[in-house]
């Protein structure tokens, strides 16, 4: 079963352009409270699982899962209470949250966990560029999801993909715009190295396959990099993309281009397409590309006691173009994205208060 392909008349496009001045218009926003808030009751009470429960976007989904109203069964690899805190301290966690220890290569912990589930959240992910910890771990950890989810009876299953699945294709044209119809090479992945886009292409792909086996409802998720504050005490790999630029340890930007998304519209969007019973196919969940420089411009003007760098480390070849790309799918079911500054200033902010960045005068 091969994901749906998308086509979008010319209007529901949206077109990136370089933006010269350093986001002066969305500084204002980025001390508001992000939207887009759930509301706190749903009529019926509904068992869901979600995978990877304690990591950053499982963690966002089980605390939005939780306003909702509804019942909780997240896995996680231990159940040491000091790894799990953020979660048992979350509204309505104490009544409608459950904590089931499952690792993804372990279907008989997925068939528990899962086992009477009206809908399946699948976030958890190897996240890592080695090939031996990343494509095995994700692609047999996905078959185990869909196959206890096949088994359990439920509903639908949304499984969390990655933009990384969606644009690596050398092949394609700068005036191409990104949709959900596109897919990465996977000869490319491989030529390049890049494990971890490898990795879950090739774990998407397989969980259509088996998706449409078994006849599972599937619909996927394709975020890009995710912004916004952590609710785990660890620090995760798109907060360190930020965190280098403020503790010194990049003393240069990359001349590269790179799409974000905050973490609470990432959790939304996964609700979104559970609940609206027509969502199909792949969803890219993206607010704006940014080039790196763009980026450090907006560090530097929200936090500028911090050695934020200033040059690039690319100085021969020319700036890298913004990519073009869709997000209409999920503005069609209501999703309406938080600004990337806003999740910038929210992810500075939230490493600031878990003590991780050091906040200075």
């Amino acid at each position: 079963m091969i994901a749906p392909s998308a086509n979008f008349p010319s209007s529901t496009v949206l077109v990136i352009v370089h933006l010269a001045i350093p986001f002066l218009s969305l500084i204002a926003v980025v001390k508001m409270t992000a939207g887009n808030a759930l509301s706190s009751t749903t009529d019926q009470r509904k068992t869901v699982c979600v995978t990877g429960a304690g990591g950053f976007i499982g963690s966002w989904l089980v605390k939005l899962l939780l306003e909702r109203g509804y019942a909780v069964r997240g896995t996680v690899r231990s159940l040491d209470e000091a790894k799990n805190k953020h979660l048992r301290e979350l509204e309505g966690a104490s009544e409608r949250l459950v904590l089931c220890k499952a690792d993804l290569l372990d279907l008989d912990g997925l068939r528990e966990a899962i086992k009477g589930c009206e809908g399946v959240f699948h976030p958890a992910s190897p996240v890592t560029d080695d090939p031996e910890l990343m494509v095995y771990p994700a692609v047999e950890g996905t078959r185990n999801v869909i196959r206890a989810a096949a088994e359990a009876g439920a509903r639908r299953v949304v499984f969390t993909s990655s933009i990384g699945a969606v644009t690596m294709d050398p092949k394609r044209g700068d005036d191409v715009v990104v949709d959900e119809s596109c897919w990465s090479d996977l000869e490319f992945c491989k030529q390049t190295k890049n494990w971890y886009c490898y990795g879950k292409a090739v774990a998407e792909q397989a969980a259509w396959d088996l998706a449409g086996e078994l006849g599972v409802d599937l619909v996927v998720v394709n975020p890009v990099l995710v912004l916004g504050p952590l609710l785990q005490a660890t620090v995760n790999a798109s907060a360190m993309h930020v965190l280098k630029y403020l503790d010194g340890s990049a003393k240069t930007y990359t001349n590269a281009v790179q799409a974000y998304v905050h973490v609470r519209d990432v959790a939304e969007a996964h609700i979104l397409v559970f609940e609206a019973p027509a969502a199909s196919g792949r969803f890219i969940c993206a607010e704006s590309v940014l080039h790196r420089e763009d980026l450090v411009r907006i560090l530097a003007k929200l936090f500028p006691e911090y050695p934020v760098p200033t040059k690039c480390s690319d100085e021969i070849n020319p700036r890298k173009k913004l990519f073009k790309f869709t997000n209409q799918k999920l503005k069609d079911l209501g999703l309406k994205f938080t600004p990337a500054a806003q999740g910038v200033y929210e992810t500075v902010k939230s490493l600031q208060e878990k003590g991780q960045l050091p906040i200075l005068s």
